[in-house]
């Protein structure tokens, strides 16, 4: 028979399991998103669109998860915190999901063609993903001062939406594609805040102490 003890950690562990699938699921949905901005057909957009359905159930299971450990187990001290910082970052991703899912459906509206400004989406993207991979570095190995400076990073894609919405009315002088590509834009900034968000739960899971 299991113990309480061990029955906890298969129940951490599945929690680890499941945040880590519903990264992953995201982590695709912002490479597809971004991709589909420029695609000929609009197949990708809407796949993107139907899979932020499954982060939104994972979401779901994480947090009737985090309930019942809190409810069955009564963790207190770093156990808290590690329950605690999951259903925060649940949520962080799903968020990012919402975003991903924003941005393929701007795709179903219109076509962002522009090559300058269709590089800069992309490297807001970029830049979004390598947080991602960097971070689920820094957690599996505990280096905290890479979760800080992954904080820090977020601020190389505002300086990129900063300079995107100064420029897209250039997009073939047509103020509703320009319009879009704001939108998109504007999602891929909110991209890199989640991110930046799921990296100061991290420390607050290790250290106990908020970022301010």
């Amino acid at each position: 028979m299991m113990t309480i003890r061990s029955q906890y950690e298969a129940d951490i562990d599945a929690l680890h399991h499941k945040l880590k699938r519903m990264g992953m699921r995201v982590f695709s949905s912002i490479t597809r998103a971004i991709q589909s901005l420029n695609d000929n057909d609009k197949a990708r957009a809407r796949q993107v669109i139907a899979k932020d359905q499954r982060i939104n159930q994972l979401e779901t299971d994480i947090n009737e998860s985090v309930v019942l450990l809190i409810l069955k187990q009564q963790p207190v001290a770093s156990d808290l915190r590690l329950v605690l910082a999951a259903l925060k970052i649940a949520n962080e991703l799903e968020r990012i999901g919402d975003n991903a899912a924003n941005i393929a459906h701007i795709r179903l509206r219109t076509r962002i063609d522009d090559e300058y400004v269709l590089k800069r989406l992309e490297a807001m993207g970029q830049l979004s993903l390598l947080m991602l991979e960097d971070l689920y570095t820094a957690n599996t190995d505990k280096e905290l001062s890479l979760v800080e400076e992954i904080i820090q990073r977020d601020q190389d894609i505002d300086d990129l939406y900063t300079h995107i919405i100064n420029i897209t009315y250039l997009i073939d002088n047509d103020p509703y594609v320009a319009g879009q590509a704001h939108l998109a834009a504007r999602s891929l900034e909110r991209i890199g805040d989640h991110i930046g968000n799921i990296a100061e739960n991290i420390l607050y899971y290790y250290t106990g102490e908020l970022n301010n």
